[in-house]
């Protein structure tokens, strides 16, 4: 038991550390992208109640306000401890799935199989820009809620779990998650919904349920409150999207329908093989873009086989985790579909950047194969056993006909032909962000060195070395304003 715990509790913490170790040779304490606009916006007065009263608050992810300031205070404005942070979030994740699984009895190839996708550098973009180490945060606690929420529903209840379901959504959707509560929200809601008619059927039946439907709308209420009081925030927010088209969603649809059917497909296909790598076959002829667009087709098809052994075994019977991080995936890349069509580029979903999103739901489709394989394994089993006497056999047949659980061999070698090709893609885009991620520490240090010279640069140089909204004429003053900012302090890359 012990060794089990050592494992399920080892392999997020050895995750952890790659990741860090991983920042540690790709990246560079320098401030550039979007920590411009987050210096001059709110430094160098980082207890400046303004910033933080203000209606669109919520927007803006309120954790970050404490956390900024203490980052400057403490260590001069580090843009590694953020990136430290965010790989700390993922590890939470880990830790959740490793509460999961060894409570589920998950096998230790496939759990190991899991921690590999889910610490992947697939998401190096994110994991190398500090500006975003609360997203890693938001979804360790989604996927805790599910957690809690299964243990609920499935007769596992720890004492203080269900003011745990109540509370969490207040917190992670206004403090924490920001834009992200929106699928989350939507998720949890289903959640709620299914577990209530659940209940309400097994009341009529005169029996106890560990969740009461009156609970499942109390829940509902504690998701769409936080929901409807960001999106109230958020009316008050102006984006400003450099490159976006101003076409409708409706007209865009009208005018090219396959757009959205490609932009679709080859998100789903940047979960295979990571999107930098993709888009570099396809600049070198080495592949076209009716490969993309079969990589997504078989990644969507790994979702449907997922939804489709969690209604045939009926794995919702013994839990709803890996049904809610389906849907959440497949939320992640229709709200991504939205909201970025406007930049009219079929690529922009394969990005880094929306890797952590689009997790979700590989990792869901990996924890129904693995789930539904050994439960159909014991099930074999018991066969075995129960075919030594022939009523009991014979009554367990009865019982596997009538609930029709099985695992098909056609299932299972879909799921391992799946696995290989997830294994294969996600090896790949390590070996190759590996490769790389000395030239990024590379990248990292030259715009340290222009940073200590910026007054010598002029604005079209400072716009593009610095990456910073280049379609933009004022970009070059504005990094010129927050590189100012950091040197009067002596914070960043002028505290050497």
């Amino acid at each position: 038991m012990k060794q089990k715990k050592i494992f399920y509790y080892g392999l997020p913490l050895l995750g952890t550390l790659l990741c860090l170790w991983y920042i540690k040779e790709a990246t560079c304490d320098i401030v550039y992208s979007d920590y411009i606009r987050i210096v001059n916006k709110y430094l160098p007065d980082v207890w400046n109640p303004e910033n933080f009263f203000r209606p669109d608050v919520l927007t803006r992810i309120p954790i970050y306000y404490p956390v900024r300031a203490l980052n400057v205070m403490l260590f001069r404005y580090n843009t590694t401890f953020e990136m430290a942070l965010g790989v700390l979030g993922l590890g939470l994740s880990g830790l959740v799935f490793g509460r999961y699984c060894e409570w589920k009895q998950v096998n230790w190839l496939w759990y190991a199989f899991l921690m590999f996708l889910l610490f992947g550098l697939n998401k190096w973009e994110m994991l190398t820009n500090g500006t975003g180490w609360a997203h890693f945060l938001a979804f360790a606690c989604f996927y805790y809620h599910y957690l809690v929420l299964d243990r609920v529903l499935y007769g596992q209840e720890k004492p203080g779990d269900k003011i745990r379901l109540l509370m969490l959504p207040p917190i992670v959707s206004l403090a924490i998650a920001g834009p992200y509560c929106a699928v989350y929200s939507a998720v949890m809601v289903l959640a709620y919904g299914f577990a209530g008619v659940q209940s309400y059927r097994i009341s009529r039946k005169g029996k106890e349920t560990t969740m009461d439907w009156r609970f499942c709308v109390a829940g509902i209420v504690s998701v769409v409150i936080p929901l409807l009081l960001y999106m109230w925030s958020n009316s008050y927010a102006y984006e400003d999207h450099d490159g976006a088209i101003k076409v409708g969603l409706m007209e865009m649809l009208g005018n090219q329908p396959l757009f959205f059917v490609n932009f679709l497909l080859k998100s789903l296909a940047s979960m295979v093989v990571g999107g930098e790598t993709l888009n570099k076959w396809i600049a070198e002829g080495i592949v076209g873009d009716g490969a993309l667009y079969l990589l997504g087709t078989m990644l969507a098809g790994g979702y449907l086989l997922a939804l489709a052994i969690n209604i045939r075994c009926r794995l919702y019977e013994r839990t709803l985790l890996p049904l809610l991080l389906l849907l959440a995936g497949m939320g992640n890349h229709g709200i991504i579909l939205i909201s970025r069509y406007i930049f009219a580029r079929e690529e922009y979903g394969m990005s880094s950047r929306y890797a952590l999103q689009y997790q979700a739901g590989v990792l869901g489709i990996v924890l129904t194969f693995a789930l539904a394989w050994r439960w159909a394994e014991t099930r074999e089993n018991r066969k075995v056993t129960a075919s030594k006497s022939a009523e009991a056999g014979r009554k367990l047949g009865e019982k596997e006909g009538q609930a029709n659980r099985s695992m098909s061999k056609a299932s299972r070698w879909m799921a391992a032909a799946l696995c290989l090709l997830l294994l294969a893609g996600h090896g790949y885009t390590d070996y190759v962000e590996i490769r790389t991620a000395p030239y990024r520490e590379a990248y990292g240090e030259n715009i340290a060195a222009m940073a200590l010279q910026y007054e010598d640069l002029d604005d079209d140089t400072l716009r593009e070395t610095f990456d910073y909204r280049k379609g933009r004429e004022e970009s070059g003053a504005d990094v010129r304003r927050a590189l100012r900012i950091l040197k009067e302090n002596g914070w960043n890359v002028f505290s050497r």
